[in-house]
C-alpha cells in the first residue's frame, strides 16, 4: 500500500473524520457482539470418540485436556509428522498465545495446541521458539482429521478434502481452532470450529496492524510471505 499524497487536513477536519468513522466502528462492534452471541447459541455435537494425546505429561484424554475447567479451546497447528518444523504462519499466531493463557484461566477456558506431529518433533521446537503453553502430539488418533485441519493424500488427489466448510485445503495440514464444553457429569461436546481468515482475530500483531497508516501491507498474491519464525527475521 501507498500512503504517497495522502490527503493531510487540519486537526478540526481530521475530528470530524474521526468521529463520523467512529460510528461505523461502534456499529460494527455492536453487530460484532450480536455475532459472538449468535455464536455461542449454535447447537453442539458430543464427541464420542475417545482420543488419547502425547504430551509433557504423557497419554492424556481430550477429557484430561480440560483440567479442572469446563471449557477448553484447541489451536489445530500446522505440524506434518514429516516436517521438522512447526508451520512459520502458525508460529506467527503462537507469538500471541503465552502471556494471555492465565487470564483464559480465570474465565473457566483451557488451551492447548495440538499437531500431527509427534512429541519428539515437536518439544524441540517449541523450545526454540521460547514458548511455554501446552502442546500436544495427536499423532496416534484421528483427531485431526475428524476435526478438518488434516487431510488424506486420497483425499486431496481426489479432490474430497473439506476445509472450512468447503473448500480444498491444499495441503496435508491447516489451520484452525476448536471449541469445546465439558459438563457436570464428564460429557465432552464440540461447540465451535474456525478456519483460515476466521482465525484472523485471534493474532494480536494483525489486530495492531490493522489501525497502523499502512494497514497490514501484504501482498494479495502471497499475504504472508513477509512472515519470518521471530528468531529468522535477519535483523
Amino acid at each position: 500500500m501507498t500512503i504517497k499524497n495522502h490527503a493531510v487536513v487540519s486537526r478540526d477536519k481530521w475530528l470530524d473524520a474521526r468521529k463520523a468513522f467512529l460510528a461505523k466502528e461502534k456499529e460494527f462492534t455492536k453487530l460484532r457482539d450480536d455475532l459472538s452471541s449468535q455464536r455461542r447459541e449454535l447447537p453442539w455435537v458430543k464427541v464420542d470418540q475417545s482420543y488419547v494425546f502425547d504430551g509433557p505429561k504423557g497419554k492424556e484424554t481430550l477429557s484430561d485436556l480440560f483440567e479442572k475447567r469446563s471449557q477448553l479451546i484447541v489451536y489445530h497447528f500446522m505440524f506434518s509428522p514429516e516436517w521438522t518444523e512447526g508451520c512459520p504462519h502458525c508460529s506467527f499466531w503462537a507469538d500471541n498465545f503465552n502471556d494471555i493463557i492465565i487470564h483464559l484461566n480465570h474465565r473457566d477456558v483451557t488451551f492447548v495446541a495440538i499437531s500431527r506431529a509427534p512429541l519428539a518433533k515437536i518439544e524441540p521446537f517449541r523450545k526454540r521458539m521460547g514458548w511455554s503453553f501446552k502442546w500436544l502430539s495427536s499423532s496416534q488418533n484421528n483427531f485431526n482429521y475428524d476435526y478438518h485441519v488434516s487431510f488424506t493424500p486420497e483425499q486431496l488427489e481426489k479432490g474430497t478434502a473439506i476445509y472450512n466448510y468447503s473448500t480444498s485445503p491444499g495441503f496435508t495440514d491447516r489451520e484452525g481452532a476448536s471449541a469445546f464444553y465439558k459438563d457436570e457429569k464428564g460429557s465432552v461436546f464440540h461447540t465451535y470450529s474456525c478456519y483460515a481468515r476466521g482465525i484472523d482475530i485471534l493474532n494480536t500483531a494483525y489486530n495492531y496492524l490493522d489501525i497502523a497508516p499502512k494497514g497490514r501491507d501484504e501482498s494479495p498474491e502471497d499475504p504472508q510471505d513477509w512472515v519470518r519464525y521471530h528468531d529468522r527475521y535477519e535483523d
